[in-house]
């Protein structure tokens, strides 16, 4: 039985305390090879992701959460997957602008999934002012993080416009779900087995006691670091949510980053904090000395993991430049200097260590709207350097959808695809009104980091 990993679980566990968790993407994508007229070819593209399915377990799984007693959540066969479900238009409002697509992504977003059915939607959106098609693809972050969705995507999509012939030579039987005394006696042999392990490190006091120091060494290194500052950019996340999406150039970020010795993530940061210092200070808020922190993940996938499943990463603070540096090469210096110090050292996980207990990450999920360590959460997931097509249509553009929850009432998600460095941020639509102005903070850092390649070149 596939139970799910402490990471997988604390997803999971926070829609108990009303943060339900999905992560996503929207593409844009050309509509002549999915229209027949003006009518969508909706059963030709079920057809189409039904000959791929099987390239994708997840998306033939249900998310099994037995009673007390059974043993945690676990993955288990669904008997059938109705594309009819997973499948499915929405039309965009018009005028079928920007504003009106972001719109539709948020209602389909709040919609909860079904736990009768696999965890996973993808929802064709015409209507758009250019006739071009939406294309928005959400999954339970239980399934997959920010790899794992983007190999989930690739398997429904080809290289160039002639459509793989992929199809399932050995389609599986789904298994029965399991019984009650089934889950029970999984759940005796692995509590078994991790006493048995226990008592195994008993035997070995020595690295038993390195183990336990290197992981109290990771805590002491949350518990002592500095404290983010106060902000209204910390309040208790409720449940609607605002979008906005930035344009950017990856071989443009590239030079600007390579220019001043550090990395095109570096970069994103420099420019979320040109944002912020707008946003923070149309509040009336922030000093020059204020220093606002990111979240940043760090993906723990091996980079020859082709088939990346669930979620594997941790997370790393990163002090932004203070208010006061306008200077955005020595903006820029500091954050380079600030990533490469935070990857000297192993960072926090919630699928290693203390954080694996459920009682933790409970714990965890009580606090988190009173945490300190971090202002803002910023993401960023390498896609592919070429297009991608669906059934012959081409994606132009692809945004990634990022979850937030806590009291960080934005997050960042970036994805470099097919040349594009594209941004989209999500807010907390009662305490971030004003995301517009950290938009057009962080296109403005945009305009001013690309001066630095031309000083030095």
């Amino acid at each position: 039985m596939e139970r799910l990993t402490p990471s997988d679980m604390a997803m999971l566990l926070s829609e108990d305390y009303g943060w339900p968790q999905d992560i996503g993407a929207l593409a844009i994508l050309d509509s002549h090879e999915l229209l027949d007229g003006d009518r969508m070819r909706l059963d030709e593209i079920r057809a189409h992701v039904g000959s791929r399915l099987h390239l994708v377990p997840r998306f033939r799984q249900l998310l099994l959460r037995p009673r007390l007693g059974l043993g945690g959540p676990l993955w288990v066969d669904a008997p059938e997957v109705d594309l009819a479900h997973h499948v499915r238009v929405r039309p965009v409002d018009p005028p079928g602008d920007e504003e009106q697509l972001l719109e539709v992504c948020e209602e389909l977003r709040r919609r909860p999934f079904a736990t009768d059915r696999p965890r996973w939607e993808m929802w064709l959106l015409p209507g758009l002012a250019d006739r071009s098609i939406g294309l928005y693809v959400r999954v339970h972050h239980a399934a997959a993080d920010g790899m794992a969705g983007m190999a989930a995507l690739a398997a429904f999509v080809d290289t160039s416009t002639e459509i793989a012939a992929i199809r399932d030579r050995d389609p599986r039987v789904p298994d029965p779900l399991p019984s009650a005394g089934d889950l029970l006696r999984d759940n005796l042999t692995r509590r078994a087995h991790r006493l048995i392990s226990m008592l195994g490190s008993l035997a070995h006091p020595l690295c038993l006691a390195r183990r336990v120091w290197s992981e109290l060494k990771v805590m002491g290194r949350v518990f002592r670091a500095v404290k983010a500052p106060a902000s209204s950019l910390n309040q208790r996340v409720g449940p609607r949510r605002r979008m906005a999406l930035i344009r950017g150039d990856l071989e443009a970020h590239r030079e600007i980053a390579h220019s001043r010795s550090s990395t095109v993530n570096d970069l994103l940061l420099a420019i979320t904090a040109r944002g912020l210092r707008d946003l923070v200070a149309s509040r009336g808020e922030g000093t020059p000395d204020m220093v606002l922190r990111a979240m940043v993940p760090v993906s723990l996938h091996g980079t020859g993991d082709t088939e990346p499943n669930g979620n594997s990463d941790a997370g790393m603070i990163i002090p932004l430049p203070p208010f006061g540096e306008r200077d955005p090469a020595r903006a820029l210096g500091l954050i380079a200097a600030a990533t490469a110090e935070g990857k000297k050292v192993r960072q926090p996980s919630m699928g290693t260590g203390i954080f694996r207990l459920p009682w933790v990450q409970r714990l965890g999920l009580r606090l988190v709207t009173r945490q300190r360590l971090g202002n803002v959460y910023v993401a960023n997931v390498p896609g592919p350097p070429f297009p991608l097509y669906l059934m012959g249509a081409r994606i132009r553009e692809l945004f990634p959808v990022v979850p937030i929850m806590g009291n960080m009432t934005v997050g960042i998600g970036a994805l470099s695809y097919a040349g594009q460095f594209n941004l989209t941020l999500v807010a907390d639509a009662d305490a971030c009104p004003d995301l517009d102005v950290l938009a057009d903070g962080m296109r403005r850092g945009i305009t001013e980091f690309s001066g630095l390649a031309a000083s030095v070149g």
